[in-house]
């Protein structure tokens, strides 16, 4: 249930597949806790679809035709009050699903995702955290940014003049893909205070979410031991 409302986590599924739209609504249903509001089979209809049923949480195929999952995940992310995107996928290292969390996407999963992971990571979302792990995250970031280190380095450099020292430190955790939880625990700060360091994070790396403050990390360098 959301904590401050006291509902169902609300979720959008839109999938050109039918059988896939069917498949996540029956594992997404069988939770308390997370309520199917509504589903569409491409980008525009996603659009659509998020301004009639409001939902917390779209989950969104990456290729569809009309429009495709990338454009749609820029359109929402852009949105006052836009709800998360999680990017769906068949593919584990896909280029789309790259930039899409770069325009703002919470993160991505895997179509054959087992139905209780889907469930923990709908709610790991509905909670405002990053759902990627820390060795998905590690992938994504680097296979992406691999060719194009040295202009995005010096650019991610110089916004990390921007931040203290405890920021950096949490920056680096963040970029590892600890959650609040572990990061308190390896720096030493309670989960409220981390949870403070991360907003301003946010803030300062003019960033939508976890998943983007992590791809300034790895293109600063935070993660190269």
């Amino acid at each position: 249930m959301d904590e401050q409302q006291g509902r169902p986590t609300r979720v959008l599924l839109v999938d050109d597949d039918a059988l896939v739209r069917a498949g996540l609504r029956m594992i997404l249903s069988s939770a308390e806790d997370i309520e199917v509001v509504g589903e569409a089979e491409n980008g525009a209809q996603a659009l659509e679809g998020v301004a009639a049923h409001r939902p917390d949480i779209v989950l969104m195929d990456v290729r569809m035709p009309v429009m495709d999952g990338l454009t749609a995940a820029k359109a929402i992310t852009e949105r006052p009050q836009a709800p998360s995107v999680v990017m769906l996928t068949t593919f584990d290292l896909d280029e789309y699903v790259f930039q899409a969390l770069q325009a703002g996407a919470t993160g991505f999963l895997l179509k054959d995702t087992p139905p209780r992971e889907l469930v923990s990571a709908v709610r790991v979302v509905a909670a405002g955290e990053a759902m990627l792990s820390p060795t998905v995250t590690r992938r994504l970031v680097g296979h992406y940014a691999a060719d194009t280190v040295n202009p995005r380095r010096r650019e991610a450099a110089e916004r990390l003049r921007l931040l203290t020292d405890r920021e950096r430190e949490v920056l680096g955790a963040v970029g590892r893909g600890l959650s609040n939880a572990e990061i308190g625990r390896e720096l030493f700060m309670s989960e409220a205070t981390v949870k403070t360091h991360v907003s301003r994070l946010l803030t300062k790396l003019e960033a939508h979410n976890r998943v983007q403050v992590a791809i300034v990390a790895h293109d600063a360098g935070l993660l190269d031991a």
